[in-house]
């Protein structure tokens, strides 16, 4: 594609065809990122979903989309809750050395 006639919208099937060039080597992330005025983590956001979908397709019972972004999600709640948990805990650990310190 030229620049003449800037991408304005990425549709999946643009998106996809992107990301198979990258794996097929025919193109870089960071030359994708350059070419199209995308970042690098934009793409590679792009790569990391297209690696989440093939890994889901090639299972012998694979999930819908959205049984994929619930699965998804309640992974991302659960290392939410244990890094709460440190912060928490951390702090208790902290506030008892300073009580211990000023003792």
């Amino acid at each position: 594609m030229n620049d003449d006639n800037p991408i304005k919208r990425w549709t999946a099937k643009r998106k996809a065809a992107v990301v198979m060039d990258i794996f097929k080597g025919k193109t870089t992330v960071a030359e994708v990122a350059r070419q199209y005025d995308l970042t690098v983590s934009e793409v590679e956001g792009w790569i990391d979903e297209a690696q989440r979908n093939m890994e889901n397709g090639f299972k012998a019972r694979p999930k819908d989309i959205r049984e994929q972004y619930e699965s998804e999600l309640r992974e991302t709640k659960e290392a939410l809750g244990e890094a709460h948990l440190q912060i928490y805990a951390l702090k208790k650990f902290k506030r008892l050395l300073d009580e211990d310190e000023n003792s």
